[in-house]
């Protein structure tokens, strides 16, 4: 799938390689991915990385987690990259977050690697990846209802993540965009919260209708637990060979 950007990805390579030189992919993720940036929302870079051998294996282990932040171009940059064999465990973990960046239609950094990695990804996308939608589904309805003023971006998170949640458990695609999954769902309202997200990241919404909107959120959590209950997807990732593309990456099969 292609999505239109105006994101300068190689740009987005140097600055993440820049700050982690072992950088073995980068995606985009966040809201440029998701379809509904605002011309004030900042890039989410994600991705993984190889520690040296000789870190692994000596005294004090290596540092699994770099968050470098800063700015390209006048544009807040916020980077997530995780050591390759954290990262492989947290895919044996029916973890979505990860899932989705290996499968980012932007890919700025690692394209071979990534063609490497997707297939065994893919045997990663099981039916207890439901937990993952069902917890990030409950996190923004209740940041929906505790909020003062209603913003289109909790919504539009909210509806994004059931949306993700159920074509995956009932076809085993990882797909993020959100006008591309409200083609087959056909919300009527999505549009308009794309619309109203737009202009400004954290804007407030003139005019809600929060029960109708507590509704949906209700009935589309009942259709992510009816896509769990008859998901035809596997219900463990391939462990085995994930252990063995680790061996692979690290030179050492």
């Amino acid at each position: 799938m292609t999505i239109t950007h105006d994101l300068d990805l190689a740009a987005l390579a140097a600055w993440g390689n820049a700050r982690v030189p072992d950088a073995l992919f980068w995606t985009v993720s966040g809201s440029h991915v998701y379809g509904f940036p605002s011309a004030d929302s900042d890039i989410d870079l994600r991705g993984c990385f190889r520690a040296p051998l000789r870190a692994l294996v000596g005294l004090r282990p290596p540092v699994e987690t770099v968050e470098p932040k800063g700015e390209l171009g006048g544009v807040e940059v916020e980077a997530v990259s995780h050591e390759i064999g954290k990262y492989l465990r947290l895919m044996c973990k029916h973890n979505g977050y990860v899932l989705e960046q290996v499968f980012s239609p932007l890919v700025a950094h690692g394209a071979e690697f990534l063609t490497r990695l997707r297939p065994l990804a893919q045997r990663c996308v099981t039916r207890h990846c439901y937990n993952h939608y069902r917890g990030f589904l409950h996190t923004q309805r209740k940041l929906f209802e505790k909020e003062d003023a209603k913003r289109a971006k909790t919504l539009l998170y909210a509806y994004r993540v059931a949306l993700t949640g159920v074509h995956l458990l009932e076809t085993g695609e990882v797909q993020t965009h959100l006008p591309t999954l409200n083609e087959r769902f056909r919300l009527p309202f999505i549009p308009e919260l794309i619309a109203s997200k737009a202009s400004a990241e954290f804007g407030a919404l003139s005019a809600v209708d929060v029960a109708f909107h507590l509704e949906q959120l209700d009935a589309w959590e009942a259709r992510l637990s009816a896509a769990y209950e008859s998901s035809p997807l596997p219900t463990e990732p391939p462990a085995e060979e994930l252990g063995h593309f680790l061996l692979a990456v690290r030179d050492l099969d």
